[in-house]
């Protein structure tokens, strides 16, 4: 069976199982229940239900119709790994989701979602689309994707380690103390915490359950006085990391977070969380509890931005590590390239350990992107036996690629012409070279957004 077959036979059960459930249609998002960029596979429902593997995206799927929406990273992504007989394909700025669903919904449609994988931000604009379009937005007990993915991989559960005060630079307890005094604002009892990067760094631990990125994934309720209630697997947890964090943490099992939640409402706490990264089932579980619930910022976020001077430290060392791999791989690639032996997937290996061979290296930071050609093209490519391309004479080979180390995290892109450039490969380049340039030199006001430099 093809991967597309695959698709149309996945996207057949599902609607099934939205008539068995009630719903006229249902909006699958990439999110998890933490709404990162990066989900373990076991939250891979889009891409399971469509094909598309890029980390931004989200499906409507309707009785007759369903679209998919990407940003302009991955339209050409998008284009070659979804059928388009079965998903329309849209650019979600272009052609907004709630636009799409005002001319296909019907009145008195039941529009199903998975309250856990939405923000209260976004359930509120599809409530409107659909209040608009004289339907209803219905959240399910029961991800119906969930339903029909038999062979679904189970949640991970890789162990969580202490991230060492050599390289976090801060001890927890002051790090809670400090993102405790930002609930003052809002006269907050608590807030709720459900990003794996503010959960770790407040702790000072990190873990693998999502690839390339050393995070665990957990729940937790940061307290006025600096408490925390960690809402976490047992099984990832051992007796090292009890002791590193301390007194002052609470921890239990992942499924006291509901619970907890509810003894916030009972208690009539005021109760704060972030609108724009909070699942909206976090705050109908708090409002249904009798909390009040108020809108602000993740209080770690700020902080967590801030880095101190150890933090500062690490990234360089960081980078002059990992610049003196790239280095060495540029000088490889430079001898072997000629050959004309050499493939993308196996260029990208050989960078791979170039970096491995580093001090402190622990994996890279996210899958290397090696692209000759016209891959290079495509935003987030990712090479594959089947897609795997020779590095040509005259080809453009773009590789973007970094390192996870103990001390600081790297990115790199850059691009290398095999053999000599055309002019119009260096006239194409420099103009890619003046923009970067304008835009690290560019002076900018306070509140100015990513948008308004873009260039």
């Amino acid at each position: 069976m093809t991967a597309r077959m695959d698709v149309a036979a996945r996207l057949a059960l599902f609607r099934a199982e939205l008539t068995r459930q009630g719903f006229a249609g249902f909006v699958v998002p990439r999110a998890d229940e933490h709404q990162g960029e990066y989900v373990p596979p076991h939250a891979q429902r889009l891409a399971w239900l469509t094909g598309f593997t890029g980390s931004a995206g989200l499906a409507i799927v309707l009785a007759d119709r369903a679209g998919l929406w990407v940003d302009g990273r991955y339209t050409l992504q998008a284009r070659d790994q979804i059928p388009v007989e079965l998903f329309e394909l849209h650019h979600i700025t272009d052609s907004p989701p709630a636009e799409w669903l005002g001319r296909h919904l019907r009145p008195g449609d039941r529009l199903g979602y998975d309250p856990w994988l939405h923000t209260i931000e976004g359930v509120e604009r599809l409530t409107a689309a659909c209040e608009k379009a004289g339907a209803e937005l219905v959240p399910c007990v029961e991800n119906p994707v969930d339903r029909v993915w038999t062979d679904r991989p189970p949640p991970p559960r890789a162990p969580i380690v202490p991230h060492d005060l050599r390289y976090a630079g801060r001890a927890s307890v002051d790090k809670r103390q400090e993102a405790a005094r930002a609930l003052e604002k809002h006269r907050a009892a608590a807030a709720v915490l459900t990003a794996p990067d503010s959960i770790a760094w407040l702790l000072n631990v990190r873990g693998g359950d999502v690839e390339h990125t050393p995070l665990p994934l957990s729940f937790a309720i940061l307290h006025r006085d600096g408490g925390v209630e960690w809402f976490v697997d047992p099984a990832k947890v051992g007796p090292e990391v009890r002791a590193h964090v301390g007194e002052g943490v609470r921890m239990a099992r992942a499924e006291a977070f509901g619970p907890a939640l509810d003894a916030l409402g009972t208690a009539r706490r005021t109760v704060q969380a972030d609108p724009s990264t909070t699942a909206a089932w976090i705050f109908h579980r708090l409002e249904r509890a009798g909390a009040r619930v108020v809108r602000g910022d993740d209080p770690c976020a700020l902080p967590k931005a801030v880095k101190n001077e150890i933090e500062l430290a690490g990234t360089r060392a960081a980078h002059e590590r990992d610049g003196a791999a790239l280095c060495r791989f540029l000088a490889w690639l430079a001898r072997e390239a000629p050959s004309g032996r050499l493939t993308e997937v196996g260029v990208a290996q050989r960078l791979d350990r170039f970096r491995a061979e580093e001090e402190a290296f622990r994996d890279v930071s996210f899958p290397t992107i090696s692209g000759a050609g016209p891959s290079g093209a495509i935003v987030h490519y990712r090479a594959t036996p089947e897609t795997d391309r020779l590095l040509g004479p005259g080809m453009l080979y773009l590789v973007d690629s970094g390192g996870q180390y103990l001390d600081g995290t790297t990115d790199v892109t850059r691009t290398v012409a095999l053999g000599s450039p055309t002019a119009e490969q260096r006239e194409r380049f420099t103009r890619v070279l003046q923009g970067h340039i304008a835009l690290a030199t560019a002076r900018f006001p306070v509140g100015t957004t990513g948008s308004q430099l873009d260039v």
